[in-house]
Protein backbone atom coordinates (compact mmCIF):
# COMPACT_ATOMS: atom_id res chain seq x y z
CA UNK A 1 0.00 0.00 0.00
CA UNK A 2 1.22 3.50 0.34
CA UNK A 3 3.61 5.53 1.90
CA UNK A 4 1.06 7.55 3.25
CA UNK A 5 1.21 10.51 0.86
CA UNK A 6 -1.63 11.63 -0.78
CA UNK A 7 -2.08 11.98 -4.19
CA UNK A 8 -4.25 14.67 -4.11
CA UNK A 9 -3.26 17.52 -5.97
CA UNK A 10 -2.35 20.67 -3.67
CA UNK A 11 -5.06 22.92 -2.66
CA UNK A 12 -4.71 26.85 -4.00
CA UNK A 13 -6.21 29.91 -2.92
CA UNK A 14 -8.06 31.67 -5.97
CA UNK A 15 -6.38 34.41 -6.96
CA UNK A 16 -7.70 38.11 -6.06
CA UNK A 17 -10.02 40.05 -8.23
CA UNK A 18 -7.32 42.27 -10.69
CA UNK A 19 -9.28 45.49 -9.29
CA UNK A 20 -9.28 46.15 -5.18
CA UNK A 21 -12.50 44.70 -3.34
CA UNK A 22 -14.23 47.91 -2.25
CA UNK A 23 -16.24 47.12 0.94
CA UNK A 24 -18.99 44.99 0.40
CA UNK A 25 -22.28 47.77 0.78
CA UNK A 26 -24.90 45.31 1.68
CA UNK A 27 -25.38 41.99 3.44
CA UNK A 28 -27.09 38.83 2.60
CA UNK A 29 -29.44 37.93 5.28
CA UNK A 30 -30.69 34.41 4.94
CA UNK A 31 -32.55 32.22 2.82
CA UNK A 32 -35.61 33.84 1.79
CA UNK A 33 -37.08 30.60 -0.53
CA UNK A 34 -36.00 27.36 -2.33
CA UNK A 35 -37.37 26.58 -5.29
CA UNK A 36 -37.97 22.93 -6.62
CA UNK A 37 -38.89 21.94 -9.76
CA UNK A 38 -40.33 18.42 -11.58
CA UNK A 39 -42.78 18.14 -14.96
CA UNK A 40 -45.62 17.39 -12.16
CA UNK A 41 -45.35 19.09 -9.14
CA UNK A 42 -48.13 16.79 -7.56
CA UNK A 43 -45.33 14.74 -6.48
CA UNK A 44 -43.41 17.62 -5.32
CA UNK A 45 -46.75 18.20 -3.25
CA UNK A 46 -46.92 14.73 -1.90
CA UNK A 47 -43.68 15.44 -0.04
CA UNK A 48 -43.31 18.70 0.84
CA UNK A 49 -46.63 19.31 2.11
CA UNK A 50 -48.43 15.75 2.55
CA UNK A 51 -45.61 14.32 4.23
CA UNK A 52 -43.48 16.60 5.53
CA UNK A 53 -46.69 19.36 6.37
CA UNK A 54 -45.61 22.33 5.09
CA UNK A 55 -48.14 24.70 4.80
CA UNK A 56 -49.82 26.13 1.39
CA UNK A 57 -50.36 29.53 1.08
CA UNK A 58 -50.38 30.76 -2.18
CA UNK A 59 -50.16 30.12 -5.90
CA UNK A 60 -48.63 31.30 -9.08
CA UNK A 61 -49.09 30.94 -13.03
CA UNK A 62 -46.75 33.33 -15.70
CA UNK A 63 -47.03 32.34 -18.85
CA UNK A 64 -43.55 34.86 -19.89
CA UNK A 65 -41.98 32.72 -16.71
CA UNK A 66 -43.30 29.49 -17.95
CA UNK A 67 -44.62 28.39 -14.57
CA UNK A 68 -47.32 26.73 -12.44
CA UNK A 69 -45.96 27.52 -8.96
CA UNK A 70 -47.25 26.06 -5.08
CA UNK A 71 -46.24 28.76 -2.87
CA UNK A 72 -45.56 26.53 1.05
CA UNK A 73 -43.78 27.77 3.79
CA UNK A 74 -41.33 26.83 6.63
CA UNK A 75 -41.48 29.06 9.94
CA UNK A 76 -43.62 31.98 10.37
CA UNK A 77 -42.79 35.72 10.25
CA UNK A 78 -40.33 37.36 8.95
CA UNK A 79 -38.33 34.58 9.47
CA UNK A 80 -40.53 32.23 6.93
CA UNK A 81 -38.74 30.38 4.21
CA UNK A 82 -40.54 29.90 1.17
CA UNK A 83 -40.66 26.64 -0.44
CA UNK A 84 -41.89 26.54 -3.90
CA UNK A 85 -43.13 23.96 -5.82
CA UNK A 86 -42.94 23.98 -9.96
CA UNK A 87 -43.85 22.85 -13.09
CA UNK A 88 -43.92 24.25 -16.43
CA UNK A 89 -46.26 25.06 -18.34
CA UNK A 90 -45.03 23.97 -21.33
CA UNK A 91 -42.26 20.82 -20.79
CA UNK A 92 -40.82 21.70 -24.29
CA UNK A 93 -40.60 26.08 -23.72
CA UNK A 94 -38.24 28.25 -21.34
CA UNK A 95 -37.51 28.60 -19.09
CA UNK A 96 -37.15 24.90 -18.10
CA UNK A 97 -38.00 25.06 -14.62
CA UNK A 98 -38.01 21.67 -14.28
CA UNK A 99 -34.69 20.74 -16.01
CA UNK A 100 -32.80 21.08 -12.83
CA UNK A 101 -34.42 19.79 -9.40
CA UNK A 102 -33.15 22.54 -7.27
CA UNK A 103 -34.63 25.33 -9.66
CA UNK A 104 -32.72 28.32 -7.35
CA UNK A 105 -32.18 29.86 -4.18
CA UNK A 106 -33.56 33.24 -2.98
CA UNK A 107 -31.70 34.99 -0.43
CA UNK A 108 -33.05 38.11 1.43
CA UNK A 109 -30.51 40.71 0.86
CA UNK A 110 -30.93 44.05 3.27
CA UNK A 111 -30.07 46.69 0.01
CA UNK A 112 -30.99 44.85 -3.38
CA UNK A 113 -29.82 47.95 -5.93
CA UNK A 114 -26.13 48.62 -3.42
CA UNK A 115 -25.94 44.40 -4.08
CA UNK A 116 -26.34 45.11 -7.78
CA UNK A 117 -24.41 47.60 -8.70
CA UNK A 118 -21.17 46.36 -6.42
CA UNK A 119 -21.56 42.95 -7.21
CA UNK A 120 -21.48 44.08 -11.30
CA UNK A 121 -18.28 46.07 -10.65
CA UNK A 122 -16.86 42.73 -9.25
CA UNK A 123 -17.68 40.48 -12.20
CA UNK A 124 -20.93 39.12 -11.06
CA UNK A 125 -22.60 37.91 -13.82
CA UNK A 126 -27.00 38.52 -13.58
CA UNK A 127 -29.08 36.63 -15.82
CA UNK A 128 -31.59 39.19 -17.83
CA UNK A 129 -34.17 40.88 -16.54
CA UNK A 130 -33.15 43.08 -13.93
CA UNK A 131 -34.50 44.08 -10.84
CA UNK A 132 -38.09 43.35 -11.00
CA UNK A 133 -41.04 42.54 -8.63
CA UNK A 134 -40.92 38.96 -8.08
CA UNK A 135 -44.12 36.51 -7.75
CA UNK A 136 -44.42 37.10 -3.40
CA UNK A 137 -44.67 40.66 -4.42
CA UNK A 138 -40.31 41.89 -3.84
CA UNK A 139 -38.18 43.20 -5.73
CA UNK A 140 -35.80 40.62 -7.28
CA UNK A 141 -33.12 39.61 -9.55
CA UNK A 142 -31.26 36.72 -10.45
CA UNK A 143 -27.52 35.89 -10.48
CA UNK A 144 -26.77 33.81 -13.70
CA UNK A 145 -25.73 30.15 -13.29
CA UNK A 146 -23.05 30.09 -15.81
CA UNK A 147 -19.86 32.43 -15.97
CA UNK A 148 -19.37 34.31 -19.38
CA UNK A 149 -15.46 35.71 -20.18
CA UNK A 150 -16.99 39.81 -18.84
CA UNK A 151 -18.26 38.16 -16.11
CA UNK A 152 -16.05 35.36 -15.09
CA UNK A 153 -18.14 34.85 -11.67
CA UNK A 154 -21.52 33.63 -11.45
CA UNK A 155 -23.54 30.59 -9.42
CA UNK A 156 -21.51 27.77 -11.06
CA UNK A 157 -24.69 26.06 -12.31
CA UNK A 158 -27.26 27.28 -9.58
CA UNK A 159 -29.78 30.15 -10.44
CA UNK A 160 -29.50 32.56 -7.15
CA UNK A 161 -32.17 34.96 -6.52
CA UNK A 162 -31.54 37.42 -4.94
CA UNK A 163 -34.88 39.51 -3.27
CA UNK A 164 -35.17 42.80 -1.24
CA UNK A 165 -35.78 42.55 2.13
CA UNK A 166 -38.55 44.07 3.68
CA UNK A 167 -38.33 46.19 6.69
CA UNK A 168 -39.41 43.81 9.02
CA UNK A 169 -37.31 41.03 7.90
CA UNK A 170 -34.29 42.92 8.16
CA UNK A 171 -35.26 43.78 11.68
CA UNK A 172 -36.10 40.42 12.53
CA UNK A 173 -32.60 39.27 11.11
CA UNK A 174 -30.63 42.21 13.47
CA UNK A 175 -32.32 41.03 15.85
CA UNK A 176 -31.00 37.61 15.74
CA UNK A 177 -27.68 38.96 14.99
CA UNK A 178 -28.60 40.94 18.27
CA UNK A 179 -29.10 38.24 20.64
CA UNK A 180 -25.74 36.08 19.44
CA UNK A 181 -23.62 38.93 20.64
Amino acid sequence: MGSGLSSRPPERALPLPVQAMTPRPFKVLGIQQIAIGALDKQRLRRLWIDMLGLELSGHFVSERENVDEDICSIGAGPLKVEVDLMQPLDPQAKPAVHATALNHVGLWIDDLPAAVEWLSGQGVRFAPGGIRKGAAGFDICFLHPKASAEFPIAGEGVLVEMVQAPAEVILAFSALAGSRS
